[in-house]
């Protein structure tokens, strides 16, 4: 019965009319961006008058835009890059170490509460973060940190009850073999996790590094509340703020648009493979 039920899905997905569906999808959803694409090279007079597919039948194209949503005085996005540069990396390295670590530790140790803990991890995933922003600055108000540290400790804390999960459920799938051969042979903990452990999890790890890289590059909420300043401030906070207090500049969203994804598409097209491994690893067996 399983084996006829997946040969029946297996066709279905195969047929003509789900291809067909497949390219009315692609197309629905790239057509937005290839006229956010084409608005971004045009002159703010096309843009104002006409729309973007007027494009193909009177092509007029500019880079000034670019040049001046990148090096223009109201609204470079230089610096911005620049930070969002240093918020990102910190605030994806972060939750994948205390992760890793606690998936470790919860998956291989035995100690009373184990199942409760990965519950109770599990559970903090429906709390939404928009409930935690407050009495978050009011703890870093205390405790006197600086923007940067707000929005890093932010994004790892909200980052942390998935990474627990996706991480732990790959590796309590790795052979208990491997595991006791290794503490035969004298290694301790540390040996088993950082020789043993994280070689074999490089798919997983990298398929959430992906997931938190695109969230915190993304992310204009956490930024806006801990770091609206222009000193610490990412690339979408300018980039939201890139029309002007009247939106007199509007024409600039698409460019300031394109220059923000430029970091994230380079990211996944080189993590592409690690991605796709971290996302069948845990289905697939022998």
């Amino acid at each position: 019965m399983a084996r006829t039920a997946a040969g029946n899905a297996a066709r279905a997905i195969s047929s003509p009319w789900a291809s067909v569906v497949a390219v009315l999808l692609a197309v629905a959803w790239t057509t937005p961006t290839l006229g956010l694409l084409i608005t971004s090279f045009r002159t703010q007079e096309d843009i104002q008058t006409t729309g973007w597919w007027t494009a193909f039948t009177n092509p007029w194209f500019t880079m000034r835009n670019y040049q001046e949503a990148l090096f223009g005085g109201s609204t470079s996005l230089i610096d911005y890059f620049i930070n969002s540069i240093v918020i990102t990396i910190p605030a994806v390295i972060i939750p994948l170490l205390l992760a890793a670590l606690a998936s470790y530790a919860i998956a291989w140790t035995k100690f009373p509460g184990r199942d409760w803990l990965f519950v109770g991890i599990f559970a903090l995933q429906i709390v939404p973060l928009q409930v935690a922003l407050i009495p978050l600055q009011q703890v870093y108000n205390v405790l006197e940190l600086t923007p940067f540290w707000r929005v890093w400790l932010s994004h790892s804390i909200f980052a942390l009850p998935l990474a627990v999960f996706l991480l732990h459920n790959f590796m309590k799938d790795l052979p208990a073999d491997l595991m006791e051969a290794a503490r035969v042979d004298g290694a301790g903990h540390n040996q088993i996790f950082f020789r043993i452990i994280l070689p074999l999890m490089k798919p997983a790890l990298a398929s959430f590094g992906i997931f938190q890289f695109l969230w915190v590059w993304n992310d204009l909420l956490v930024a806006l509340i801990f770091a609206p300043s222009r000193q610490y401030a990412p690339l979408t906070v300018r980039v939201a703020e890139m029309s002007g207090t009247l939106g007199g500049q509007w024409y600039l969203l698409s460019a300031g648009a394109f220059i923000s994804m430029i970091v994230p598409v380079i990211v996944f097209l080189s993590l592409q493979k690690y991605f796709v491994r971290g996302l069948l690893a845990g289905g697939l067996k022998g």
